[in-house]
């Protein structure tokens, strides 16, 4: 037997994707450029374009669509409650989780590299491709469309994040916390760093006084400091 061979390319091309989810696509070369990661792009050289510009795009949709689905879903909820619902609803690892719902990893174009590594369970090159396909849907199909692709995502989404209090910030709610019990300011440290640049897994304490009340891990200190934070709060019987 052979080594085993990673494979660059998709394993579902962009019109199977789209029939499969029920996506409403005429361009597929647009689908497929939203599907196309920049290390695909370095190694073959009929690729024109990654999809960096459509993440850009989908980006600034997904932030309005959510909002005004936001807006209209909860007519009481005040300004403050709308915003955080916002950022838990198109936060990096929640739209990495709505990529891994419809299966996207199995139609990205990644390079040889990047598929070694797992870029197609990497939550921030998932986050980025769902963000481009939401870019690439509304210039093909328009805003209705996307309105109709992600209202039911939001919708089951939306209340695990209330039930659960997903939209509470962890770093803000442990400061509060250590500040009513007369505490310093909580500190993050760095334990470690593991894995390629492009994949980064951190490892952060968080400290009070010097002494150790929580620790977690991610892809990005940002995600790392927040999941040290949640570990101290369960530690301490705030959050289940």
């Amino acid at each position: 037997m052979g080594k085993k061979k990673f494979q660059s390319v998709a394993l579902e091309s962009p019109r199977l994707l789209a029939e499969r989810i029920a996506l409403p696509f005429h361009d597929n070369l647009l689908l497929g450029r939203a599907l196309t990661h920049r290390s695909y792009l370095n190694e073959h050289s009929e690729a024109l374009e990654d999809n960096e510009r459509l993440e850009f795009l989908g980006d600034a949709i997904l932030d309005f669509v959510v909002g005004s689905w936001l807006y209209n879903k909860y007519p009481e909820m005040p300004e403050g409650d709308l915003t955080r619902m916002r950022s838990a609803l198109v936060h990096t690892e929640q739209l990495a989780e709505f990529a891994k719902q419809i299966k996207l990893g199995n139609a990205l174009r990644l390079g040889k590299g990047e598929a070694q590594a797992g870029g197609r369970r990497r939550p921030a090159l998932l986050c980025d491709a769902f963000e481009a396909l939401i870019g690439a849907l509304y210039l093909d199909s328009g805003i209705e469309a996307v309105w109709t692709f992600i209202s039911p995502m939001l919708e089951e989404s939306a209340d695990d994040i209330l039930i659960n209090h997903k939209a509470e910030d962890p770093k803000s709610l442990f400061q509060e916390w250590a500040q009513a019990q007369g505490f310093s300011t909580p500190e993050y440290v760095t334990r470690r760093a593991t894995g390629p640049d492009h994949s980064k897994v951190f490892e952060v304490d968080v400290l009070l006084n010097g002494e150790v009340y929580g620790s977690g891990s991610g892809h990005g200190k940002q995600a790392a400091t927040k999941s040290a934070a949640h570990d101290a709060l369960q530690r301490m019987g705030l959050v289940e």
